[in-house]
């Protein structure tokens, strides 16, 4: 690699970064943690958070087809589709790109369509596709009345104040090589634009700093951009990628690759002369990025997942404080404590400001209902065990609580056997 950019972050804070080598070889020019280098198909993260953003606004529909908002597409492939590289459609855009390396334009994006191929039943099984993302740039225009790049820069970049992540290279930036395989020269990659909206497969140029950020963001979400439950969404698997091993699945326009018991979520990327990775343990707040400026064998991923292992164990989660808070509302006091349900044990407690019934003894991660009020004497299970299910209290005579129904299972203060 001429040269190689890293960090380590935890909660948003850059905790190390390095930068070695030469981000431009003829003049010499040493990498630094504030170079900027393209980051490829990372951008496609960037054009989830977009849509997802137009999702929570009413404004698009998962699970509606994309021929709903752009008339061009053939029949089938659904918006969850292409964010998760479901859409079996055609990996690239029509025309032979990577030969030519003259990019699609808009029209000609669209004109294409005519020529491409369906190459897979939608939704079967996952197939990477830059041409689905592309479409969904035309989406995020479409449906916000505003350019790819206007939308993206004030709708994300600007509130997470990404200052170094742009549409085109801003010095210092990084050269593009191709280094050759059997020596030690080095050949400068042709620089390769790519219009909008095609551009939301994979134009933007970033810093380890700026990707450090956004990496954190996709961790815990901000208020300004997108709330962490719809982050929680996204990173829920939609399509495994290799079935024999699942150590890599596809959430909503996010990569999830497994690591022993640990998931990351994030992306690669790749552009001629570029190769980038960011991960983020979502559950211990802490990732990694790599870049570097080379087409081929380097291995960004593996560079930033073993840095991700080792600060996590380095940096281990402080616990949180225990604070007291008021209590229970009036109406939950009833609910609190033991139940059992045909002999397994289930406590419900007030924690945090929310209600939630765990499985004594179930599995770690599985054994957790959070449940929200739905009327009289009915709660909804929005997340954790038994997610969408109806909870609802049966009184006695006297208006107490004597029994609950979860998912139908009666709920009783006593073991008691089916029936």
């Amino acid at each position: 690699m001429p040269s190689v950019s890293a960090a380590v972050f935890r909660a948003g804070e850059v905790v190390w970064a390095d930068a070695l080598g030469l981000a431009d070889v003829e003049s010499g020019r040493e990498a630094t943690p504030d170079t900027q280098y393209r980051i490829g198909s990372i951008t496609k993260t960037f054009t989830a958070v977009c849509v997802m953003q137009l999702r929570d606004a009413g404004r698009v529909e998962l699970d509606a087809p994309l021929r709903e908002y752009i008339p061009e597409v053939r029949p089938g492939p659904t918006v969850r589709h292409a964010l998760a590289h479901l859409t079996g459609l055609q990996r690239e855009p029509a025309g032979e790109i990577w030969e030519t390396m003259q990019m699609p334009t808009r029209e000609t994006l669209l004109a294409g369509l005519e020529d491409v191929e369906q190459v897979l039943v939608p939704g079967e099984r996952w197939h990477y596709s830059n041409l689905a993302f592309s479409l969904l740039g035309e989406l995020v225009v479409r449906r916000s009345g505003t350019p790819y790049w206007t939308y993206l820069r004030e709708r994300v970049l600007e509130p997470l104040a990404l200052a170094r992540t742009t549409f085109t290279g801003s010095e210092p930036t990084a050269r593009a090589y191709f280094v050759e395989p059997y020596s030690d020269g080095v050949r400068p990659e042709a620089h390769v634009a790519i219009p909008e909206p095609p551009a939301a497969m994979g134009q933007l140029w970033s810093t380890t700093g700026d990707l450090a950020r956004w990496g954190a963001f996709l961790a815990a979400g901000d208020p300004a951009v997108l709330a962490k439950q719809t982050l929680d969404e996204m990173a829920l698997v939609q399509a495994m990628v290799d079935q024999a091993r699942w150590a890599l699945g596809w959430g909503l326009g996010l990569q999830l690759v497994r690591k022993g018991d640990r998931v990351y979520a994030g992306h690669g990327g790749a552009m001629p002369g570029f190769l980038a990775f960011v991960c983020v343990s979502r559950e211990d707040g802490i990732g990694a990025v790599a870049l570097t400026n080379t087409s081929a064998r380097a291995a960004p991923d593996v560079l930033a997942l073993e840095l991700a292992e080792v600060a996590i164990e380095a940096l281990p989660l402080e616990p949180e404080p225990w604070r007291p808070d008021e209590g229970a509302p009036a109406e939950v006091e009833p609910l609190l404590g033991r139940w059992w349900s045909e002999g397994d044990e289930l406590v419900v407690r007030w924690r945090k400001g929310r209600l939630e019934a765990q499985l004594v003894g179930g599995p770690a991660g599985r054994d957790t209902s959070y449940l929200e009020p739905e009327g009289d004497d009915r709660w909804r299970i929005v997340e954790g065990r038994e997610r969408g299910e109806l909870v609802r209290a049966v009184r006695d005579a006297n208006g107490a609580i004597e029994k609950l129904y979860m998912a139908t299972y009666p709920l009783t203060r006593a073991p008691a056997t089916f029936g």
